[in-house]
């Protein structure tokens, strides 16, 4: 006679079970141990992948912070008579000037040299041209994405100061805006009037860093 179907499952009567069901149980019962270390494995290492990413950039932050106490301190000596102070013993670069755009909320140091390491921490003062408070054009450079972000909402006839070392103010007015070829060497000529060139790369949005294109903004006083 044959065994009597279970009506929910279709199988044998209840308490018969085939050998396929068995090795399915027992493959089932095998496999999820495996199956939840794996997650915690992975869980863990997501956690700490996370936390690895969260302290590299709170520890970036920080050091930029500290960088700017520092060159805080250094100019504040400037101030008082001192001259090429380091902001931290193997600096390679000082701070030669203060600059403001107050419509805008700008306050920032410029640094001696333009080199990749100086413009890191601010602004800096391309060699060979003149000297915060001298005759002649300044030329200060800076990242389009960091400490020059600004230049690209500076408009003409805004007011820019530059605070010397000696604790004197040079008061400028935005006198144009361009854009040029990096080639333009024109833009670092020297002349008998007082002169700021803040130049920065372009465009402002640029996915890649670099570039041809230069954003120059040209400031005068008022005797220029």
């Amino acid at each position: 006679m044959l065994a009597p179907l279970n009506a929910s499952t279709g199988s044998a009567v209840s308490g018969i079970s085939s050998p396929l069901d068995r090795i399915d149980t027992v493959a089932a019962a095998s496999s999820k141990p495996w199956a939840g270390k794996l997650s915690r494995m992975i869980a863990g290492l997501l956690l700490v992948l996370g936390i690895w990413h969260l302290g590299g950039g709170l520890y970036i932050h920080a050091k930029a912070l500290l960088a700017q106490v520092l060159l805080q301190q250094a100019w504040d000596r400037t101030l008082q008579g001192e001259t090429q102070v380091r902001p931290w013993p193997w600096a390679d670069t000082w701070p030669v000037a203060r600059i403001r755009a107050p419509r805008l909320a700008v306050d920032q140091l410029v640094l001696a040299g333009a080199s990749g390491r100086s413009l890191a921490f601010g602004p800096g003062q391309l060699d060979g041209t003149a000297v915060p408070g001298s005759e002649g054009n300044l030329v200060i450079s800076g990242h389009r994405d960091t400490h020059f972000s600004w230049l690209a909402r500076i408009a003409p006839g805004e007011e820019i100061i530059l605070e010397l070392p000696d604790g004197g103010r040079i008061n400028y007015r935005v006198a144009r805006r361009s854009i040029h070829h990096e080639s333009a060497t024109g833009l670092l000529g020297q002349g008998g009037f007082p002169m700021l060139t803040l130049i920065t790369c372009y465009p402002f949005d640029a996915i890649m860093p670099g570039g041809p294109l230069r954003f120059v903004v040209t400031a005068t006083t008022s005797g220029g």
